[in-house]
């Protein structure tokens, strides 16, 4: 774990950045081919998404990680947290420009009856302030706040989750598999605060 941890520290951080956009070139790659499939909105939108939920899970195993493993991405974690972010907002673009075409009317009914759409504005919410104070300065003027505060991840993460598991357009398998993942990361930092590992 020692030379793993040794080859991770030459890794520039903003190596995260560029991994995060390979999804993205991807997809537009897809798009310029025109294999979006019959529906390339739905596509676009369930891609930009599912990446988000995937960078967010990421985040909350690099601390399970190191504690069962030894394995350090703790430096990482602000550019995984601004990656999903920033894949969350494109989710949330690509609905409100090519999917309800800016119809407020309509947004604004879909985000109070629609549960999943309710659940994924939640977890974007949430994420605003979050991406907002990843930053140097944000951590000196907040102190111990910004700690408290950047807890709102967990509770992004399983609106995030159940989001993606109410959306009804996915295999319902794999929507499990995220919530379960999200749980379980979960419930490893309950049990690491109350256990106190190293």
């Amino acid at each position: 774990m020692q030379r793993i941890n040794t080859a991770l520290r030459r890794l520039p951080t903003g190596v995260i950045y560029l991994l995060g956009l390979v999804p993205l070139g991807w997809l537009v790659l897809r798009g310029v081919l025109g294999d979006l499939g019959v529906d390339p909105v739905r596509t676009v939108e369930h891609d930009l998404g599912l990446r988000a939920l995937q960078w967010i899970v990421l985040g909350l195993a690099i601390s399970p990680l190191r504690w069962l493993t030894g394995i350090n991405l703790v430096r990482f974690r602000r550019g995984i947290g601004l990656v999903a972010f920033f894949y969350a907002a494109l989710h949330l673009t690509a609905w409100l420009l090519l999917d309800v075409q800016l119809n407020w009317p309509q947004i604004w009914d879909d985000i109070l009856r629609r549960p999943y759409i309710t659940a994924g504005m939640g977890a974007l919410i949430l994420m605003l302030p979050l991406a907002l104070t990843s930053n140097n300065r944000s951590i000196r003027w907040l102190g111990r706040r910004w700690q408290k505060l950047h807890r709102l991840v967990y509770v992004a993460a399983v609106a995030g989750a159940l989001h993606f598991l109410l959306v009804g357009k996915v295999w319902v398998g794999e929507a499990l598999i995220y919530l379960s993942l999200v749980a379980i990361l979960l419930a490893l930092r309950v049990t690491h605060h109350r256990l106190q590992w190293p």
